[in-house]
């Protein structure tokens, strides 16, 4: 009798509480990388294939809700709720060595970020419901403000090579697409449900939309519904399988991480190991893996064709990465990492 096939998945520790968002940066000339977000308000970056932690990016005062790298993994930014100082802010972060770069000041809740594809612009939304647009080359200079979004605003991202910005409303459904020159909405996506998660294809050509127990697929260019399907849950998250795009993943309310055929909408795969909901989940830009975080305050990698348990060669007995820290760390030369933090993260890790 063949043995049934087990996902393990590579733990990722490190958040006091919950992770609410993910971000893979493209392959560059040194791999990968993973961003992360937590309510603990320390974004963190890991190296995307073994999950290994690489650095805290450590200067927010309150609940990071959403982070993202730049197509060269260089540059990171994290938009988030400082309480302490009464104004919220989005920060630019030097990924190489953990620096803060930059900090722009909201009047509340950042709640969405993201890099343009050129890597000049930064594009933050919140409860606000104010679309704003830093230049990099110029951040000192005042950011640009499309028309005020029609209610809070939960995601944002840029697609047609940064000629249209997508963003999505936490208290009303629908995602809406601003032309970048005029800074008027030119179409909306109607859902009954708020969009929770909005995530344009690896090749531009789909928009992944998950709104209350939905999950639905759009033309990227054309805006038509190529595709909805309903899900055995209410979802937070959902993306594409970069390559092929012929599977989907899923995460939401009942703890697991689900995989379904992107043509018929067959569950292939259920994944359980959370201890709470589903906030983020994400495709590795090769498509090989994917990673999700949730209420338990931890991060999993998980393979996208599991091996058998016996077989699994990449975590210990605890369920952790066996591939120490440190080694890449030594990678990335002149990361700041507080000496008190690294000894926490090793005896972490052993």
């Amino acid at each position: 009798m063949e043995k049934k096939k087990v996902a393990v998945p590579l733990v990722c520790h490190g958040h006091s509480r919950p992770v609410v968002d993910l971000f893979y940066s493209p392959v560059t000339p040194d791999g990968y990388f993973l961003i992360s977000a937590s309510k603990d308000g320390n974004p963190m970056l890991r190296n995307g294939e073994t999950g290994d932690w690489i650095g805290t990016f450590q200067g927010h005062k309150g609940a990071v809700w959403s982070c993202c790298l730049d197509t060269n993994a260089l540059r990171a930014a994290s938009g988030s709720a400082d309480f302490s100082a009464r104004a919220t802010c989005s920060k630019v972060w030097d990924a190489l060595t953990g620096d803060e770069l930059h900090s722009f000041e909201h009047k509340h809740i950042v709640r969405a970020c993201a890099f343009s594809e050129d890597t000049h612009l930064l594009l933050t939304g919140g409860v606000e419901k104010i679309l704003r647009v830093y230049d990099m080359n110029r951040p000192d200079a005042a950011p640009r403000e499309l028309d005020k979004a029609p209610g809070n605003v939960r995601t944002v991202a840029w697609l047609h090579s940064d000629q249209t910005i997508l963003s999505s409303c936490s208290d009303m459904g629908g995602v809406r697409l601003w032309d970048v020159r005029t800074g008027n909405i030119v179409q909306t996506l109607e859902t009954k449900a708020p969009v929770t998660s909005a995530e344009v294809s690896q090749d531009s050509r789909f928009i992944t939309t998950a709104d209350g127990s939905s999950v639905k697929f759009w033309d990227a260019n054309h805006f038509g519904l190529v595709k909805s399907y309903d899900m055995p849950c209410t979802v937070e998250s959902a993306s594409l399988e970069p390559k092929s795009g012929s599977k989907f993943i899923v995460g939401g309310e009942d703890m697991w991480v689900h995989v379904f055929d992107f043509f018929t909408g067959e569950e292939i795969t259920c994944n359980k190991g959370h201890h709470g909901p589903v906030h983020c989940v994400r495709f590795a830009p090769g498509g090989e893996s994917y990673a999700s975080g949730s209420e338990d305050g931890t991060i999993r990698i998980w393979q996208l064709s599991p091996p058998n348990a016996d077989d699994n060669e990449a975590v210990n007995s605890n369920g952790k990465p066996t591939v120490g820290v440190n080694e890449v760390a030594r990678k990335i030369e002149g990361f700041h990492i507080p000496k008190e933090e690294q000894q926490q993260q090793q005896q972490a890790e052993g």
